[in-house]
């Protein structure tokens, strides 16, 4: 595909207040990702109160500061946590309700990626990508919903992949962790409408940052960007727009559902 059939990407869109007086609590959000576009977008629409986690301390700390300097939010905290132990996973839910008084909403998106072919995929390959993605998203969503059943309300976004619906050659263990988050998200959203929590999830294609830069071939993200019908990866804030909608009260009614953000094809 050539330039020529490049759309662009539109100028960055400002905040309209769409999460106004919630607070909001991110995982895998230090650094240039798609934590780290929500996070900013959190502040930006008008979050009263927001805090990020990561399992480095250092970049933590450093997203927190340019989060304030750049969003004049001052309620931004930052929280050391690894959603593969349970302690931990407590821990920062503990830190979370009483910094923020209360936890509205939760973006679930660490995650681990790789490259290998199935025949040469380790257990301990398939595990870790399985026990990030997957079981950290469910240690997380498990934790909150524990807080805030009894109050009666709340919601979850989960950050899931397209890859749950497509094949790809040496993704079988990032796509099959993806396709349970996209399931997990289902099945916990009927329990949780009983008490008027909403869980829903975003499938992003292709959003281009650093940490996937450093992970992926050039030639093979190009590829990937080229197939898209805007012939493009998306920028990491298009993606933390649909996560914005999904936490915000325009999206009332919307539980369990998958929201691609991309063009829909296998």
């Amino acid at each position: 595909m050539t330039d020529t059939h490049i759309v662009t990407a539109p100028a960055y869109v400002p905040g309209h207040s769409l999460l106004t007086d919630k607070s909001v609590l991110i995982t895998a959000a230090a650094g240039a990702g798609i934590g780290f576009a929500a996070a900013r977008r959190s502040a930006e629409e008008g979050c009263r109160a927001l805090m990020i986690s990561d399992i480095h301390a250092g970049r933590l700390e450093a997203a927190v500061e340019k989060l304030r300097a750049e969003t004049g939010l001052k309620e931004i905290y930052g929280q050391v946590g690894n959603v593969t132990d349970e302690a931990e996973v407590q821990a920062l839910i503990d830190a979370a309700e009483s910094r923020l008084g209360g936890v509205d909403v939760l973006i679930n998106n660490a995650g681990l990626g790789g490259s290998r072919r199935v025949a040469d995929m380790s257990d301990e390959e398939w595990n870790k990508v399985l026990d990030i993605t997957l079981t950290g998203t469910f240690r997380m969503t498990r934790a909150m919903l524990q807080r805030m059943q009894p109050r009666r309300r709340g919601v979850i976004v989960n950050n899931a992949s397209v890859l749950g619906w497509r094949a790809q050659k040496e993704q079988a263990h990032y796509a099959a962790a993806k396709a349970g988050v996209m399931a997990l998200t289902r099945c916990s959203a009927l329990e949780a409408a009983e008490f008027g929590i909403r869980i829903n999830a975003v499938a992003p294609s292709i959003a281009l940052h650093d940490f996937l830069r450093k992970s992926a071939p050039q030639a093979l993200l190009e590829q990937l960007a080229s197939r898209e019908a805007f012939g493009r990866a998306a920028e990491v804030w298009e993606v933390a727009n649909v996560m914005m909608f999904l936490a915000s009260d325009y999206a009332s009614y919307m539980t369990g559902e998958v929201l691609s953000v991309s063009s829909q094809h296998a």
